[in-house]
């Protein structure tokens, strides 16, 4: 594990996807490094094992694979350091444990990935730590939610499933004034959509597992800090144990490769099926923060480079029947619960549930929506077959 960059001259940032974290000169001239397997280091002799003067003293530690793809993410994200996990999950934990300890208090976006929030009231919860949420349009007014204990900040811009746009630099502003660490889930913008870091914000952490891995055939999870809180993570992250395998992390770097490309294609497929969207009767809202019709439209045009190709729409009213109807005839739309792939993807929600800082109120039934790499045609055709459905199911127009 470590968070150095070779190659510090400035450069385009497709560049930086496609050249950070490789050095063909140290394998032999081949591209992408290989997969190093292995747990046992071995010493040359007793003096550099007191020491434990090796570039990598075990397996657990990192390897020249683990490197290429730190080094391209904390190159991407203008950071310190940067280290793997196993998940997206997994490295939201490390993160906030990285920060938090007994007595501390905590503040959430309500619109959170709910996962976040199930580790923070079934964990951090136990360990003595207070979580409260708060509404993610609530910007510099979140400092009348702080307490003496408030320790840190945790923002996902946009929201996850209802896609809300946060303040970023409103919130940062009011947490500096204070000394608190704010952490963000970037996983949606990726580190080419979104700079965090350059925002002011501490640490940025991805489920990689997404558009970084790119193919929906990995698990992995990154946390990158600033130079405030790198050695912090770093000593976390080792004392927890945590490692991502050499395999999974070669499959995150040669994804990385690809990002800027695929990214490219699928925002601007995404935005012109919300925008076809728009104009369907049977949809009451389209939540995408691309569309001028997204009321924190002008903070992401402000703070974002890009979009990715996932958002929402909120139905017509309609019965469970019609959306069952809509969503079990698709044939390219699979029905999923991660998205990032290459591959389309549907998955209904309904946050009310477990939003506690703020209501959810819709129309009729809400959908989220995941826009691959397949002709746009073709998408189109099977939803336009599945609102046919939905109508002759009782949905409605």
């Amino acid at each position: 594990m470590t968070g150095t960059i070779r190659h510090p001259t400035p450069r385009g940032i497709d560049t930086e996807i496609v050249t950070a974290g490789r050095h063909p000169a140290e394998q032999h001239g081949f591209v992408n490094p290989p997969v190093y397997r292995g747990s046992t280091v071995l010493y040359p002799d007793l003096a550099t094992f007191d020491k434990r003067a090796m570039p990598y003293p075990y397996g657990r530690m990192g390897s020249p694979t683990t490197d290429s793809l730190e080094q391209a993410v904390t190159a991407l994200e203008g950071g310190a350091g940067t280290v793997l996990a196993a998940s997206g999950l997994s490295a939201i934990a490390i993160a906030l444990q990285s920060v938090l300890g007994a007595g501390d208090h905590l503040l959430v976006t309500d619109s959170c990935y709910q996962p976040t929030r199930k580790f923070c009231t079934g964990v951090l919860a136990r360990f003595g730590v207070a979580v409260d949420y708060y509404d993610p349009r609530i910007g510099a007014g979140i400092e009348a939610l702080l307490r003496p204990a408030t320790k840190a900040i945790f923002l996902e811009s946009p929201g996850s499933q209802t896609f809300e746009i946060q303040d970023i630099p409103a919130i940062v502003g009011v947490a500096r004034k204070r000394d608190l660490v704010t952490l963000i889930d970037n996983t949606w913008a990726t580190p080419l959509f979104l700079k965090p870091l350059a925002l002011g914000v501490d640490i940025s952490i991805h489920a990689a597992t997404k558009y970084i891995g790119g193919h929906s055939d990995v698990m992995l999870g990154t946390v990158t800090a600033n130079a405030r809180m790198w050695p912090q993570v770093r000593e976390t992250w080792s004392l927890l144990g945590e490692c991502a395998g050499p395999d999974v992390a070669w499959l995150g770097q040669r994804g990385i490769r690809t990002l800027a490309v695929r990214l490219a294609r699928q925002m601007e497929a995404g935005i012109e099926l919300a925008r076809w969207l728009e104009g369907r009767p049977e949809v009451e809202r389209v939540l995408h923060p691309a569309l001028p019709s997204h009321p924190d439209h002008a903070l992401w045009r402000r703070d974002f480079t890009g979009a990715s190709s996932l958002f929402s729409i909120v139905l017509k009213p309609g019965p469970k029947a019609a959306l069952a109807a809509f969503i079990d005839g698709l044939e390219l739309f699979g029905l999923g619960a991660s998205w990032g792939g290459y591959e389309s993807l549907v998955l209904p929600f309904d946050p009310r549930g477990y939003r506690v800082a703020t209501r959810w109120e819709a129309e009729g039934p809400a959908i989220r929506i995941h826009v691959g790499l397949e002709a746009m045609a073709d998408l189109v055709a099977d939803l336009e077959a599945a609102f046919a459905r939905w109508r002759a199911a009782g949905g409605g127009a």
